[in-house]
């Protein structure tokens, strides 16, 4: 299994030199150069896989392809020691950031390299950046991980105290190794502080990064935690970056980082922007390109729902407002809780026949990654309710952490609560944008000291935290809570025993479960609700109230683009996807045409400013 972002694989094939780059130990890793011509020397993208390095003959990443010879980059994609050509150089406990350092020293004092090296790569290539980063290598001047975060903690292997069976089976698959370490220890422990500690350290990572994260990614926390821990704690913090794009992981499916098609979603005003922000990135540090880098905003994200890239300082901004929805008997969510005696719905959660895993954030590549319905195979079940707001009447933008409160009660010792929140179209569409969980053994904390198990019966309060978001429910939508007892096979399915939660180290084992009666309780003392950090309706909207009305049209364009309703009057910057400037226009009419003569056929982006200061950028492609 592959994890390419962004990448476009043709039929035909690149034709490499193979290297053998030399490591401290005296052994050699296996790799392959790719550069533009053979007599110039050029910054160097370092790409460090354990997928097999002969997969990039088939197209280099950040728009290249197969056309080296346009390349400002040479690039040199190394196999991991143990994995594909590099396993002769295997030894018992590979340090993979020591690994990276050697090559990026030994690739900057080679001929075809001007001295400079930069690493990309998503997933697991990501990973190896922050353990090559932190070996500081001197020569290493900036790190493109995407959809990566090197910390190894708790809940990203028992989030809510649950383990992930097909994400451990798909690391095991991947990477040849087992899950016993994990499996063996399912509460928080010395194990699990020890790994946390040991995998996080800000503090040591002197290299510019770019972070690239998905809101459908299963690392969407993480990469945000990261990015404000490295610009708070790291040397180089101001020198960070962020961008999040409406991506998947990737790896397992038709979506990836950059694709158009996200699960059962479209974004193509969010395609290909990972490489036009990763290679404004690169040309600042590796290129020396004038392109305005440093002014860059720290965060750059999608708003999903307006499908527009905003910007800012930190995610989530600052001045949000809580809106609240409460859980009503009829089943709605109702901003209001009213006067009302207290309520309580019932279903039963049966451990053989749990409620499926339809889309979400996976790794697998039997499941469905990303946002998909859920009213067929999840929401017509018995053993579910759903609980959802009246058709919005003005758009509802969500930015950050989404929480519900819910008071539960359950007729065995031990259960789980498993919520799905989604956007509910005009056409009945239920599209899963985040899921929780929370195994009622855990509810006081993760330590074995912290373990109570339910009294049959007995009301308890619980607190489940989504990802965090960046969505704005549109007018006409609705916002919908589903409320279950299981979402398999992305978490493990209580066997509601309170018994031995995974005998004979089997990630999912039943043994003799039981079926459960569970209920949630709202209204008067049990105020169950969805808490939403939501942008004040004030201030909803980021762009200027003209920016709509702006049409660019045909797009993508032959030879001209046709501009109406500009503010006038406007200055308009052009663009190329380096970020460099390369035509400027004051214009004093609201209407304009632009040629590509003297272009090169691609992607461009037009930056339209206003008398008072107010700025859009749209994507624009030429010649094509």
């Amino acid at each position: 299994m592959l994890f390419f972002a962004g990448c476009h694989l043709a039929a035909a094939q690149l034709n490499p030199e193979p290297l053998l780059i030399p490591m401290r130990d005296g052994e050699n890793l296996s790799a392959h150069l790719y550069r533009p011509n053979q007599q110039d020397s050029f910054p160097v993208i370092l790409i460090q896989t354990p997928y097999n390095k002969n997969a990039f003959q088939l197209g280099l990443p950040l728009g290249v392809g197969q056309n080296i010879a346009a390349s400002d980059y040479a690039f040199v994609v190394m196999d991991w020691r143990c994995f594909y050509a590099s396993l002769p150089a295997c030894t018992a406990n590979p340090k993979h950031g020591e690994d990276g350092y050697d090559a990026v020293e030994w690739i900057a004092g080679q001929p075809w390299c001007n001295g400079k090296v930069g690493t990309w790569g998503p997933s697991a290539l990501g990973n190896v950046q922050f353990q090559t980063a932190r070996e500081q290598p001197p020569h290493l001047v900036c790190a493109v991980p995407m959809v990566a975060s090197p910390q190894t903690h708790y809940q990203q292997y028992y989030p809510g105290g649950a383990a992930r069976p097909e994400y451990l089976e798909t690391l095991g698959i991947l990477f040849g190794n087992t899950f016993g370490p994990v499996i063996n220890n399912p509460h928080y422990n010395l194990f699990w502080q020890i790994a946390e500690s040991s995998t996080m350290y800000p503090g040591e990572i002197v290299t510019p990064m770019l972070l690239i994260g998905g809101w459908f990614d299963l690392n969407t926390r993480d990469n945000l935690l990261l990015f404000d821990t490295l610009r708070s704690l790291s040397p180089a913090g101001e020198k960070h970056r962020l961008l999040m794009g409406p991506w998947t992981h990737g790896g397992t499916g038709p979506s990836f980082i950059g694709s158009v098609q996200q699960g059962e979603l479209s974004f193509p005003e969010a395609a290909g922007w990972q490489n036009v922000i990763a290679n404004q990135f690169f040309a600042w540090h590796l290129l020396g390109d004038n392109n305005g880098w440093e002014a860059s905003p720290f965060v750059q994200y999608f708003q999903m729902g307006d499908n527009e890239w905003l910007s800012g300082d930190v995610f989530p901004p600052e001045n949000l407002e809580t809106q609240t929805y409460y859980l009503l008997e009829d089943q709605s969510l109702h901003p209001v809780l009213p006067f009302a005696g207290e309520v309580q719905l019932n279903y039963n959660y049966d451990p053989t026949d749990p409620s499926p895993t339809i889309g979400g954030k996976t790794l697998n590549a039997g499941l469905l990654q990303g946002p998909y319905d859920q009213t067929g195979e999840v929401e017509s079940r018995s053993d579910i309710l759903v609980f959802t707001t009246a058709v919005l009447a003005e758009d509802l933008v969500v930015k950050g952490t989404p929480v519900a409160h819910i008071f539960v009660a359950s007729s065995r010792k031990d259960t789980d609560f498993a919520l799905r929140l989604t956007d509910v179209y005009p056409d009945g569409r239920s599209i899963l944008l985040g899921e929780t969980i929370q195994r009622m053994r855990f509810r006081d904390g993760y330590t074995t000291g912290d373990t109570a198990f339910m009294e049959p019966g007995e009301v308890y309060p619980v607190t489940l935290t989504f990802d965090p978001l960046a969505q704005t429910f549109k007018a006409g939508h609705r916002v919908r809570l589903d409320i279950s007892s299981s979402n398999y096979p992305r978490y493990n399915r209580d066997m509601n025993t309170g018994g031995e939660m995974y005998p004979n180290g089997n990630l999912d084992t039943l043994v003799n479960p039981l079926v459960a009666a569970n209920a949630i309780f709202m209204q008067n003392n049990y105020p169950s609700r969805l808490e939403l950090p939501v942008v004040p309706e004030a201030v909803a909207s980021q762009e200027p109230v003209w920016a709509g009305a702006v049409r660019l049209f045909p797009n993508p364009a032959g030879e001209q683009v046709f501009l109406e309703n500009l503010p006038a009057p406007a200055t308009l910057w052009l663009a190329n996807a380096s970020g460099k400037k390369l035509r400027h226009f004051t214009m004093t009419t609201n209407q304009a045409t632009l040629g590509h003569s003297g272009l090169a056929p691609g992607a461009y982006f037009l930056t339209i400013e206003d008398a008072n200061g107010q700025k859009v950028t749209r994507k624009i492609i030429f010649g094509l």
